[in-house]
């Protein structure tokens, strides 16, 4: 692999490096499938409360949320809701995990910090998987239910894109699925890894696209049958 000496700003916004990735065989475009189901990624209070030690402001990315989870109710889409949460033994992180990310240790079963924002209004028949590491895929049942519903597209919601949201994708992606990541509806407490990330997810793992592209495309579609 030939080096470059010229330095890049790791972005969507940047024709350059979009033209050399392009140029590299990367982002391609794979498209929505025919079945889709929505992730909502860890809205919850440790990420959207910007007083707690891994929180920031999430307002726009969670009115943005809100928009893709009202089209996909009202498509009747599958819709899993995660969090990252852990036993108050701590026994179950992991002696690595909790030396590589302390705040592992405030993220336990049934406290605030690990539950939904009310704003999500997770209804009886959307599951809530308890996740213990960044991928909704890892150690959780997610890919059984998405087989069962006949799932082939995962649209990625939440937070946070340089962690939980890539983790997310990056599984998706390498099971097959189609993933479509709404561009203002995930969100992370670095902008500058937030930009980094989306680029990579969009380069790598899936579509990125704006939220009305994506409300746009699910308007169209018929009403998923049971």
């Amino acid at each position: 692999m030939s080096k470059t000496s010229q330095t890049y700003t790791h972005s969507l916004n940047n024709p350059e490096l979009r033209a050399l990735y392009e140029a590299a065989g990367f982002a391609g475009r794979v498209g929505w499938g025919k079945s889709p189901a929505l992730l909502v990624i860890d809205m919850a209070g440790a990420w959207a409360n910007p007083d707690e030690l891994i929180g920031t402001d999430l307002t726009d990315v969670e009115e943005n949320v809100l928009k893709v989870l009202k089209i996909a109710r009202e498509k009747n889409l599958p819709i899993i809701f995660t969090t990252m949460s852990w036993d108050p033994s701590l026994a179950e992180i992991g002696k690595v995990v909790r030396m590589k990310t302390p705040h592992s240790e405030r993220m336990l079963h049934n406290t605030e910090n690990t539950e939904l924002k009310d704003s999500m209004e997770r209804q009886p028949d959307e599951p809530l998987v308890v996740k213990p590491r960044a991928s909704a895929f890892f150690g959780t049942n997610v890919e059984a239910m998405l087989t069962s519903a006949g799932v082939d597209t995962t649209i990625v919601v939440g937070v946070s894109t340089s962690g939980c949201i890539r983790g997310t994708a990056e599984s998706a992606f390498n099971r097959g699925y189609h993933v479509v990541v709404p561009l203002e509806a995930v969100g992370d407490r670095s902008e500058s890894a937030h930009e980094a990330n989306i680029f990579d997810i969009d380069a790598r793992y899936g579509d990125v696209m704006p939220v009305a592209d994506v409300i746009d495309h699910l308007q169209k579609m018929p009403e998923r049958s049971e």
